[in-house]
């Protein structure tokens, strides 16, 4: 059965400063390269076929160390369909500083409500718009194919594939937290849906 794994990008500057970056393109931080290195180390016993990243350094950083630490030199698309959430004007805010200039609550509701955007960003259910479509155009394809899968990108790009993998409704999966650096292992049945889990 294939395998399809997702892993979010290793720490990045911006996660290191707890600043919020979306679309901003911003490296890894030298924890970040460990994160993906050690990555690899939970993938070993995986061959993959293809891999998938968005249009973003740090996710495209993260997948190049991965494979290189694995060894493997698969073909590698990269899609913007991909891409964090955009966070708006919030981009590049300190997260406590927003905190301070909106408001907590607000900036709670922001960041953790499905629905509601930020001013001038995406809500997660945007981003789930753009992410869904594009994981059943190429990425279920591979899979139907029986190809195994690698696709390394964001907290909420991530979010959204785990929301239809796991079933989970708009207001559950606003509560998942997917570590930097942590792969997510799915077994993927004939029928497109998951067999196994690990990570």
């Amino acid at each position: 059965m294939p395998i399809l794994a997702l892993v979010r990008h290793g720490q990045s500057l911006w996660n290191l400063e707890n600043r919020f970056t979306g679309f901003v393109d911003v490296p890894l931080t030298e924890q970040g390269r460990a994160e993906a290195r050690k990555a690899a180390d939970s993938l070993q016993d995986v061959k993959f076929d293809v891999a998938y990243t968005s249009a973003l350094t740090r996710a495209q950083q993260t997948l190049a160390i991965l494979l290189e630490t694995l060894k493997q030199t698969p073909p590698v698309i990269r899609d913007a369909a991909l891409n964090e959430r955009h966070y708006g004007d919030l981009q590049g805010l300190n997260k406590a500083d927003a905190a301070k200039e909106f408001g907590e609550q607000q900036v709670h509701i922001w960041r953790r409500s499905y629905d509601v955007p930020p001013p001038n960003g995406e809500s997660l259910e945007m981003t789930a718009k753009r992410v869904l479509p594009f994981f059943d155009r190429a990425i279920a394809g591979d899979l139907r194919q029986g190809k195994n899968v690698l696709v390394v990108a964001h907290g909420n790009s991530n979010r959204s594939l785990v929301m239809r993998l796991d079933k989970l409704s708009g207001e559950t999966v606003v509560g998942l937290e997917l570590a930097t650096g942590v792969p997510l292992v799915y077994e993927i049945g004939a029928d497109g849906q998951v067999v196994s889990k690990r990570g």
